[in-house]
C-alpha cells in the first residue's frame, strides 16, 4: 500500500505554496497537478491532502490522520487512482490498495471496460460519495490522471467543478494541461510539476553510487518514481542498460546494414517506440562528434514526429537510419 514518504523528493516550491494556502485558510476548491510521469504528482497529491485534513490537529491526531490516509480508511479522503478492468485487474484487494470509491458497476455491466479510461459510471460512483457528512472542514477528492476520464465522464465531472459541493477540494493530476478539456482545466489551479535536479534525487541512493545506481539515475531524468523503480528491478535496468548500449553503437557505428539490421527490428506496430526514442536521445546527447550531431538530431526529430503518425513505421525506420548514417551527415 503507497505510504506517504517523511522526505518528498524535490518540488520544495510547490509544496511551499499548498502549505501557504492552508496556512491562510486559502485553499482552492480544485487543484490540478500537471508534469510529466513519474514526478511524483500523485504522491504530492496525497500529502497535500493530508496535509489539509490535518490542519491545526494535535501531534498524535496528525499521525493518526496520516496513517488514515494512506490506509485510505480516513472519512474525509476520497481517492480513485487504479481502475477495475476486465481480465487484468480481477482482485479487489489489489484495487482497495488505491482507490476506494465504490468501482463495482465496472464488473457488473454489461461490456465491462478493458480500458484503463474513466468512465461516466466511475465519475457517478465519485459523486455520490462527495455529499457525505465527515468530520473535517475539507473532503478530499484525490483523482490521478484525468486524462483518462472519456467525454461524458469529463462532462459529467465539469458539473462538479461548476458548483463544487461544500467543503469539497479536488486534487487532481494529469501529464499534460491540453490532455484535460479546456473547459476543466479553466476551473482548477493549475500546480505545474517539473524534472528533479539529479542533487535532489541523491537521497534515493543512499549513498551507494554504484554503476547501476549511476545509470538509474541518468535513465530517469528528474523522475524520482522512475528511478525507485529501476532500483528495485534489477533485471529491467539490465535490459535498458543493454538497450542503451545498442542506442549508442546506433549513432557511432559505420555499417549502414547493422544500423539498418538494428533499428528495424522496432518496426512491428505493436512494440512501444517510447523506449527507443527516449535511448537514442539520452545516447546522441553524449556522442562525441559535435559537428555531426546537429544533422543526427534532425534526422530523429523527424523520427519522433513522423512516429506520430500514422505512417508506416518501417519506412519511417529506414529513412531514419539513412539519414543518421555518418556519410549522410
Amino acid at each position: 500500500m503507497p505510504t506517504i514518504p517523511d522526505q518528498i523528493i524535490g518540488h520544495e516550491k510547490v509544496q511551499g505554496e499548498l502549505l501557504s494556502d492552508i496556512a491562510h485558510g486559502n485553499v482552492s476548491h480544485a487543484y490540478l497537478f500537471v508534469g510529466p510521469p513519474h514526478l511524483g504528482k500523485f504522491t504530492v497529491a496525497r500529502w497535500f491532502a493530508w496535509r489539509i485534513l490535518a490542519d491545526r490537529k494535535s501531534p498524535e491526531d496528525v499521525s493518526t490522520i496520516k496513517d488514515q490516509v494512506e490506509r485510505l480508511i480516513h472519512p474525509d479522503l476520497l481517492s480513485l487512482d487504479a481502475l477495475w478492468i476486465k481480465d487484468i485487474s480481477e482482485d479487489w484487494n489489489v484495487i482497495g490498495q488505491s482507490s476506494n470509491v465504490t468501482q463495482q458497476h465496472r464488473a457488473k455491466a454489461d461490456s465491462p471496460p478493458k480500458t484503463d479510461t474513466i468512465g461516466i459510471d466511475d465519475v457517478r460512483s465519485l459523486h455520490s460519495r462527495l455529499f457525505e457528512t465527515g468530520s473535517s472542514p475539507h473532503l478530499c477528492c484525490v483523482v490521478r490522471s484525468i486524462e483518462r476520464m472519456q467525454t461524458p465522464a469529463a462532462t459529467a465531472f465539469l458539473k462538479l467543478l461548476e458548483e463544487p459541493p461544500p467543503r469539497v477540494v479536488f486534487i487532481l493530476t494529469a501529464e499534460s494541461e491540453h490532455a484535460v478539456l479546456p473547459t476543466v482545466a479553466s476551473r482548477t489551479r493549475v500546480i505545474r510539476f517539473h524534472p528533479v535536479p539529479q542533487s535532489g534525487m541523491l537521497p534515493l541512493l543512499q549513498g551507494r553510487g554504484s554503476d547501476d545506481e549511476s545509470f538509474a539515475l541518468h535513465l530517469s531524468q528528474g523522475a524520482p518514481g522512475t528511478l525507485i523503480r529501476l532500483l528495485g528491478d534489477p533485471d529491467t535496468l539490465r535490459s535498458k542498460r543493454q538497450l542503451h548500449s545498442q542506442a549508442k553503437q546506433f549513432w557511432q557505428t559505420g555499417s549502414l546494414p547493422e544500423r539498418l539490421a538494428w533499428i528495424l527490428s522496432f518496426s512491428d506496430a505493436k512494440k512501444d517506440t517510447s523506449e527507443l526514442l527516449l535511448h537514442l536521445g539520452l545516447t546522441l546527447r553524449e556522442h562525441p562528434e559535435t559537428e555531426k550531431r546537429e544533422a543526427m538530431m534532425r534526422a530523429y526529430m523527424a523520427l519522433v514526429t513522423g512516429l506520430k503518425t500514422n505512417a508506416h513505421r518501417g519506412l519511417l525506420l529506414e529513412r531514419f537510419a539513412l539519414a543518421a548514417h555518418p556519410a549522410s551527415c
